[in-house]
């Protein structure tokens, strides 16, 4: 089947796993895809991730994180940016989710970065995710 937004598609597949206390998630391995899963593993929501081919373009295979006591890291992961209507920003508007407590997940000209990055090298991008 074809996934006309695979940024929507892995960001729900993570909120799934997560609520269902899944170890491990497995979602479609695009350059974006693998920008964002690099960006929460650097900021600690995830363990960390594979690439796993399967003769086509690959799966991604990320491992989730939970706290000490089996609660979920990532509480709210929303969808910003989406086809219908994207949401560019500047760096003096990107937004700080729970006052600096969460990321927002940032696509520039440089990669998929966080907005910390992107407030340190003074980049401005599309709007993709806020990880709360």
């Amino acid at each position: 089947m074809a996934i006309n937004d695979p940024i929507s598609d892995m960001l729900t597949r993570i909120r799934n796993a997560a609520a269902n206390r899944a170890k491990e998630v497995v979602c479609v391995n695009t350059k974006v895809c693998r920008g964002i899963a690099g960006v929460l593993k650097d900021e600690g929501y995830i363990n960390g991730f594979d690439v796993v081919e399967d003769g086509r373009e690959g799966k991604l295979k990320l491992k989730l994180k939970y706290g000490p006591r089996g609660e979920t890291i990532l509480n709210e992961i929303k969808r910003e940016s989406k086809p219908g209507r994207r949401v560019y920003k500047g760096v003096e508007e990107l937004p700080r989710p729970m006052q600096g407590l969460g990321i927002c997940i940032v696509s520039t000209s440089h990669g998929v970065m966080s907005d910390r990055k992107c407030r340190d090298q003074r980049l401005g991008g599309e709007l993709l995710a806020q990880v709360n």
